[in-house]
């Protein structure tokens, strides 16, 4: 069997109505034979979610795989880095097991491809009413994209101008990831190192892998002009919040000296994995001096990932690094100009920036693990 060209990555977690109708709607793609996988990616749900997946990959000329695990709060990250593992083609499309598709949306995301830029859209939002109504057998008539309503099909219009706007200024964040619906090349997905699944419970991973999908290189583009999914109405999740700034993954998203390539990710990586350069010479002795000669080799590092400064001394920050970690020997030095560009500090505390992480010198150790 050839190598599929893409991967479907379906996200679910206790469903199975919702998930039959999306997955009808895969079985009903057209112009993609011999082309695609499927990989539902489940979040530990008890019920018949499982059956429902081997059914439904029993009747399909494509390969179907199903990734699970214990289910202990909402894990969206990890079951989309799973999917990805667990999946072969070179081509990733990310989608929620609560939409449906429109025929020619895997033939669509194939055609649009381009190098180096994530293809990103979004849902038709369908009320409860409306949801009922999409059933398999409305799916196989074709008849459900006759119902979205003209002011979600106006919004979308709407984002898709602003999002070619947004390519077209260079914006920093925008346009945004939504993750129900994203199409990206694997190697770009492995660069970043997949999802941060540090993210845990409602909100806020497909922002943070559109940070660092741009800090590595990586475009975002808009598909809406060309296609979009249909979400099916349920009940808002229990971990989602009145209002996104009050969400508990929004002080992690925000953090300073985040790293383009998550520790906590695709693969598992320790504080050995890192890319750290130690910048000058320290002036004075100390017991961590010693530390960071024998953990860190002071040999050329040319795209650090972690910059290490120990003041006092002659170094100072390249600007070059994702998280810059100051080590002051002596109170001064956490009080120094370079000290106002560190995001993490270890030393005495006295005087020291309270909203930045700090850390005593005898927990060096500590402050490292705590890059993220």
């Amino acid at each position: 069997m050839n190598r599929p060209e893409i991967a479907l990555l379906m996200s679910t977690y206790e469903r199975p109505a919702h998930l039959r109708r999306a997955l009808e709607s895969i079985a009903l793609q057209e112009g993609v034979d011999g082309r695609m996988e499927l990989v539902v990616t489940d979040d530990g749900s008890t019920d018949e979610t499982p059956r429902i997946v081997e059914e439904f990959a029993g009747r399909v000329p494509f390969r179907v795989g199903f990734t699970t695990h214990e289910h202990t709060t909402f894990r969206l990250s990890r079951c989309r880095n799973e999917g990805a593992a667990a999946s072969t083609a070179p081509y990733l499309l990310f989608l929620d097991g609560d939409c449906v598709l429109p025929r020619d949306h895997v033939a669509v995301h194939l055609a649009k491809r381009r190098e180096g830029t994530v293809m990103a859209g979004d849902f038709c939002r369908l009320d409860q009413e409306t949801s009922d109504r999409v059933t398999v057998e409305t799916i196989r008539s074709g008849e459900f994209p006759k119902w979205a309503p003209q002011s979600e099909l106006k919004r979308l219009k709407k984002l898709d101008r602003s999002a070619r706007f947004y390519r077209l200024i260079h914006h920093p964040t925008k346009p945004k990831i939504i993750g129900n619906n994203v199409g990206i090349w694997r190697e770009d997905y492995q660069r970043v190192n997949g999802y941060d699944e540090n993210f845990q419970g409602w909100g806020c991973e497909d922002d943070d892998l559109r940070h660092r999908l741009r800090r590595s290189g990586v475009g975002v583009a808009s598909i809406l002009r060309w296609t979009h999914t249909y979400h099916l109405w349920h009940p808002t999740d229990t971990t989602a919040p009145a209002h996104w700034k009050e969400g508990a993954n929004v002080a992690y998203l925000l953090r300073k000296g985040g790293l383009t390539r998550c520790r906590n990710g695709l693969v598992k990586r320790g504080v050995d994995d890192l890319s750290v350069r130690v910048v000058g010479k320290p002036a004075c002795a100390h017991p961590v001096v010693e530390l960071v000669a024998r953990r860190f080799s002071r040999l050329p590092v040319e795209r650090p990932e972690v910059e290490i400064l120990l003041l006092p001394g002659d170094g100072r920050f390249s600007g070059h690094a994702d998280c810059n970690v100051l080590v002051a020997l002596e109170p001064e030095a956490a009080r120094s100009r370079a000290a106002r560009h560190a995001h993490l500090l270890v030393g005495p505390a006295g005087g020291v920036d309270s909203t930045r992480p700090h850390f005593a010198l005898d927990q060096f150790e500590q402050a490292l693990a705590a890059v993220a």
